[in-house]
Formats: C-alpha cells, structure tokens, sequence
C-alpha cells in the first residue's frame, strides 16, 4: 500500500514517543536514586533492567507480528506501555521500580520494532525505504531528543513527572493510532509461537545478507556507543564539569545528519544500497577525526557528530530496507537484526568506560576509530564475495 505523508509523519512521531521511552532513566539516575534512597550498584540496576527489557522484546514479542493482526498487537502494547510508565511514577520501592522500568524498555522497544516491520510489510516494493527511512528518522529524534526531554521536564518537575507526561502522550498517540492505522492482517497460517521464536535461529542461520547487515550494525552501533559513553564521562569531569543536561543537548546537533540519511532509504529504493553502504561507513572512519579534537574544540565535536549520526543513520535504514526487502517474516528478521544492535551497543559502551579509565579521550577516539575501520573492511571483503557469487550463477 501507499502510505501519505501525514500517515507516514504521524508514525515517525509514534516511533519517536515510544523509543524515548527506553532512554529517559539515564540522565535520571542522580534524581531517582536521591528520591527513593538507592546506592550506585542499584541506580545502575534501572538502565540494566531498561536494557534487559529491550532484549526481551526483540527475542519473544517482535516477532509476534508474524502470528497475529498487527493493528491490533501494536495498539496493546500501546495500551500496555501507558500502564508501565504510570507504574515507574507511581513507584516508591526498588523492586516496583525495576520492575516497571523493565516493561518500559520491553514494550517501548516492541512498539518501536513492531511498527518498523509493520509497515514495511504493508508498503509498496518501491517505497519500502522510503518508509521504513520516515520511521526510522523519528526513532533518531526520540532517541537523540529523550536525554535533553528528560532533563528539561525533571527541572521543572521533579522525575516522575517525566514519566507521567509520557504516559498522558502515549494515551493520546495511541487514540491517533487507532484511527491511522492501516490494516495489517495475520498470516493466513501463522506459525505455533513456539516455532515461531525458534525459527529466528533458522534465520540467523540461513540468511547470510541478514547477518551480514547483522555484523555491520554490530559495528557500527559499537562505534555510536564508544562515542557517546566516552562523551559523557570526558564532559562531565574536570576541566569542563559540564551538566548532565548541556551534555545531552549535544544529541540534538546530530539531528541534522539523522533527518540527512532519511534519504538514504528513496536511495535503497533506487538499487544503491551498497553505495550508501560503502559511502556512510567511509565517513564513519572520516568523522573521527574532528572528534579526536573535542578536548580543545567543541566546533570539531559538533561537526564530528553530525558526520557520524549521518553515517550510523544512513547505515540503520539500508540495513533494514536491504534485511526487510523480501517482505517475508518481517517481525522475525526485525528482530534478528536489532539483537546485533542490542550487542554491539552493550559491547560499545562497555569498552568506552575501559578505553577512557585506561587512557582518557584519545585512547576512546582510538577505538572507535578502530572498531569503524573494521566495519568498513569487512563491507569492502564482503562485496566482491557477493558480485562473484551473483556472476556464478
């Protein structure tokens, strides 16, 4: 089906309602742990359990848009989410909190997938990227945008207010949904749920452009980490000691090279995906190069952001075009894709905190640097591999 500007608009806005949602705790740590008495062990517990929720999701509810009416599936969540965000407001003990914190990221991270696989299933073959491309620039700004949201609302309002207007925003998103959404039937014979889920091994296994994508968003989502964790601990401490706030609002300078790689997905479309695959992960490596320059200039940071948001952006969206192009088991092969995301972030930011304690900025930009570089050589082997297999047959 054609989807309109309005409809396509309206789901890039949900997108980036829902995503936020994951992200809000982190800049909140300080205030929540403050608030109900927690140490540093259980504060970081609130982001683990975010996390955790997310990998649950793309393992055991994603793919449920493979079994039954989408539409309907993703309106539940919808639903569902509202009550887990009013339960984190409501929470005055560790275990509630953790809990509802859990849900979030669970079912933040379902509806956020959920609606990507969504409507590339019910898109035209000729605007599958085009779409996928429009959700994916409003995942960008939710997750870009959730830090400094959450910030600005906590001055004003204290922590659970955060979390209550988020609630009062999915109720109202949801409604918008009921009445935009396009139908998106079952499968005509849906899969048990437990081969449904099984059959994700099947995937991984058999689809080599699914992993292939796969490890490159491994890559380069190691590469999106290692930058912004390292960011946040050279920023925060001495000689800037800039707040937690001035910190996140630099997300928002990469918006600029976000809503740039929208139009990598119309480049998809047109049969250039390894082009725009080969140019973003260039600039990837090229981006580190202002950035190795942060210390004494946060003109080189800012520019050296968009460069990299551009890269990791315009990548993100070939990705899943190229991944969701056979229109078969969306929610499946969403799923195993995203679960090379959940790795690679995890994998980054832990490296990050190792690389800066071990030897401060430099040592981080070295890594990222490195760990892009690996990206780019294992596109650049992987290439003539395919053009000498297509020629075979």
């Amino acid at each position: 089906m054609h989807f309109s500007t309005a409809r396509l608009a309206l789901l890039a806005v949900s997108a980036a309602l829902c995503v936020a949602n994951v992200y809000y705790a982190q800049p909140l740590l300080d205030l929540i742990a403050a608030d109900l008495a927690l140490d540093r062990a259980a504060a970081g517990g609130i982001v683990t359990a975010t996390q955790l929720g997310s990998v649950l999701a793309l393992l055991f509810v994603v793919p449920l848009g493979d079994r039954l009416d989408r539409r309907r599936l993703l309106l539940a969540q919808l639903a569902a989410l509202a009550l887990a965000l009013v339960g984190v407001w409501a929470a005055q003990t560790t275990v509630p909190l953790l809990g509802a914190m859990l849900l979030t990221g669970l079912l933040g991270t379902a509806m956020t997938q959920g609606l990507i696989a969504g409507v590339a299933a019910a898109a035209d073959e000729g605007e599958r990227g085009r779409v996928v491309g429009a959700v994916q620039g409003g995942v960008v700004f939710g997750l870009l945008a959730a830090r400094v949201v959450a910030g600005t609302i906590a001055d004003l309002g204290g922590w659970r207010a955060v979390y209550a207007v988020s609630a009062g925003l999915t109720v109202a998103i949801g409604v918008l949904l009921w009445r935009a959404l396009p139908p998106l039937p079952a499968p005509a014979r849906p899969l048990p749920y437990r081969e449904l889920t099984g059959s994700m091994l099947t995937l991984l296994r058999t689809d080599r452009v699914l992993r292939e994508r796969g490890i490159i968003a491994l890559l380069m989502f190691a590469v999106f980490n290692i930058f912004w964790s390292a960011l946040a601990l050279e920023l925060a401490g001495p000689p800037r000691a800039m707040p937690h706030t001035a910190i996140g609002a630099f997300g928002l300078v990469g918006l600029a090279g976000a809503l740039g790689a929208m139009r990598a997905g119309r480049l998809a479309d047109r049969g250039h995906g390894e082009r725009v695959t080969g140019a973003a992960l260039l600039l990837l490596c090229v981006a580190w190069v202002p950035l190795a320059f942060t210390p004494a200039s946060l003109l080189a940071l800012s520019a050296g952001i968009v460069a990299l948001d551009l890269a990791v952006q315009a990548l993100h969206v070939v990705n899943q075009s190229v991944v969701l192009r056979g229109g078969a088991a969306p929610g499946r092969m969403v799923g195993c894709y995203m679960l090379f995301y959940a790795a690679g972030s995890g994998a980054g930011a832990l490296a990050a905190t190792a690389a800066h304690a071990a030897g401060g900025w430099p040592l981080a930009c070295l890594l990222g640097a490195g760990v892009s570089i690996a990206a780019l050589l294992f596109w650049w082997v992987r290439v003539p591999v395919r053009a000498a297999g297509r020629a075979a047959r």
